[in-house]
């Protein structure tokens, strides 16, 4: 065979060579950048140093991608092979091989909540915290009573149940701090720790937001005039200490029994919080509205009624007592 077929020879093999790479480059990106068989939004959690290659066969494994190796390819091509990011991932549905890569590279995980509502305990948040999905590790710094501040707070996958507790308690200490500063003047309420434990006691008495600065009002005024502050959950708190709800109607036999939470025996403030007071509680508690109401009771409603008088209150109750036995018959 003569030098120059020889050389015709190659230039023919290295051409169909180079069409052929041309099209496998073509297919590859092709479907690289197609939509991918995920039927519907999927969460994926990539581990801490899985790498690449872990990377693409945990997608391939979840159906987020058809082809592993194409991924990878497409990755190292496009320089990202150290931009993949672990952590706890959503893929929308039908999501390109392309379009993996840049969510993985982004960074920006799945954000988890968890609402922690006005008026649990810490106990009850407690629990809350150690069941919520995602958070590891155990809680073994422990907050009193009243600590923490309820309201929805976000975490990721991994994050630190400790850590999470803090963040509750910080945000306690900052909105109440605020509050503080800003609270009115001639309030029968000497620290922030008495406002606290007293918010406490307005949480517990009425989920109505409007409701709330006049509730404490009324134990503003009660407090000043030196009179029992006679509030039904302190002495359920003092039966259950928190640990949960007190699964009864409250008996008169309760009401007389003594607890240093039994706001119908001792007078002023019980020793600490009965729950977790949200930020809405404790400014009713530091700007309360100017009332002359002394009393209240349920109303049927889900409200109260309010009264300056003792006489005008036992009306009240009569009609709540005659609203009660009515709705059980």
């Amino acid at each position: 065979m003569s030098w120059r077929r020889v050389c015709g020879l190659v230039v023919t093999t290295v051409a169909v060579l180079a069409i052929a790479a041309g099209v496998v480059w073509i297919e590859g990106r092709d479907r690289f950048e197609r939509p991918g068989p995920l039927p519907e939004q999927s969460v994926v959690f990539i581990p801490a140093g899985s790498g690449l290659v872990g990377i693409a066969q945990l997608l391939e494994d979840q159906n987020v991608i058809e082809d592993q190796r194409i991924f990878r390819v497409g990755v190292r091509v496009l320089g990202q092979a150290r931009s993949l990011k672990a952590g706890e991932y959503a893929f929308p549905a039908k999501v390109s091989m392309r379009d993996a890569l840049e969510i993985l590279a982004s960074g920006n995980v799945v954000v988890r909540r968890l609402t922690i509502v006005e008026g649990v305990t810490t106990r009850e948040a407690i629990s809350l915290i150690e069941a919520a999905d995602g958070l590891e590790g155990v809680l073994t710094d422990l907050p009193p009573e009243g600590a923490l501040l309820p309201e929805t707070y976000h975490y990721r996958r991994g994050d630190s149940r400790q850590a999470l507790l803090s963040r509750m308690t910080a945000s306690r200490d900052k909105v109440l701090s605020e509050l503080w500063e800003a609270r009115a003047e001639g309030l029968p309420i000497n620290t922030p720790e008495e406002a606290v434990v007293l918010a406490s006691i307005v949480e517990k008495e009425t989920g109505i937001a409007d409701e709330r600065g006049l509730v404490a009002g009324v134990f503003v005024n009660r407090l000043r005039k030196g009179m029992r502050l006679q509030s039904d959950p302190t002495v359920s708190y003092g039966i259950t200490l928190g640990a949960g709800p007190l699964g009864r109607e409250l008996r008169r036999s309760d009401l007389k029994k003594p607890s240093a939470y039994n706001t119908y025996v001792i007078k002023g403030l019980p020793p600490g919080p009965i729950a977790n007071a949200g930020r809405a509680a404790l400014e009713a508690v530091l700007n309360p509205e100017t009332t002359s109401y002394l009393y209240f009771v349920a109303d049927g409603t889900g409200g109260h009624a309010f009264a300056k008088s003792l006489k005008e209150h036992n009306r009240n109750v009569a009609k709540w007592r005659k609203f009660q036995r009515s709705g059980s018959k």
